[in-house]
C-alpha cells in the first residue's frame, strides 16, 4: 500500500530541510554565504510548499545562514583569502581576483583587506603572476625568440584578458629568454 502525502510542512519543519541542504551543500563545495543563499533558495523553488510566500522563504534563508556563520560553517573571509591564494598560484591577476570575488557576493571590505594582504606579502605580485601565465600559455618570453614579434599583440592582448594592465605587460613581454627562465626557476 501507498502512503498518502497529503501532511502539511510547518515552518520548522522547512528551516530543518534548509539547514540539511545547506550542510551537505558546504560540505561538498565550501561557497560563500551569497552561494549558498541562492542554492537555498533555488532549492526551494524547486520544491515549493504551498501557503508560504517567498518572503516567508527568504526570511527563513536569512536564519539559517546566521546560525552557520554564528557556528562557523561559513566565512566570507576566509572563502576570499582561499579563494586569491589558489588563484595567485595559477598566475591570476589582483584585478581578475577582485572581479572574481565580487562576482561571488563577497563583501567590499573582505576583498579590500585581502587584496592588501597580497600586496603587502609581494609588492609586484601581477608581474610575477603574468610570468606564471606566459609560461602556462606558452606565450611571451616563453616563446621562441624568432616569433616573438610575429605574436606580440596577440599576447599582449591575451594578458590583457586576464586582467593585467598595459604596463605590467609591456614589461613582462620585454624580458629577455635568460631573465625569464631565472625568474621561474625561481618560482
Amino acid at each position: 500500500m501507498i502512503p498518502i502525502r497529503n501532511k502539511k510542512k510547518t515552518l520548522k519543519v522547512t528551516v530543518e530541510e534548509m539547514r540539511n541542504f545547506a550542510f551537505a551543500y558546504i560540505e561538498k563545495y565550501a561557497p560563500s554565504k551569497q552561494q549558498l543563499k541562492t542554492y537555498l533558495l533555488k532549492k526551494y523553488l524547486k520544491t515549493s510548499v504551498p501557503n508560504i510566500r517567498k518572503q516567508d522563504v527568504t526570511n527563513l534563508i536569512d536564519i539559517v545562514l546566521s546560525d552557520l556563520e554564528k557556528n562557523k560553517f561559513i566565512n566570507d573571509k576566509f572563502y576570499s583569502d582561499s579563494k586569491a591564494k589558489s588563484m595567485i598560484q595559477r598566475g591570476s591577476s589582483l584585478n581578475k581576483i577582485r572581479y572574481y570575488l565580487i562576482g561571488k557576493g563577497i563583501n567590499n571590505q573582505f576583498i579590500k583587506e585581502t587584496v592588501e594582504k597580497i600586496q603587502d606579502e609581494n609588492t609586484d605580485q601581477d608581474f610575477f603572476s603574468a610570468i606564471k601565465l606566459c609560461k602556462k600559455k606558452r606565450i611571451g618570453p616563453a616563446r621562441i625568440e624568432a616569433n616573438r614579434p610575429l605574436f606580440y599583440k596577440k599576447d599582449i592582448s591575451i594578458l590583457a584578458r586576464n586582467g593585467f594592465d598595459f604596463e605590467t605587460s609591456k614589461k613582462v613581454m620585454e624580458i629577455e629568454k635568460d631573465d625569464y627562465h631565472k625568474i621561474i626557476n625561481l618560482l
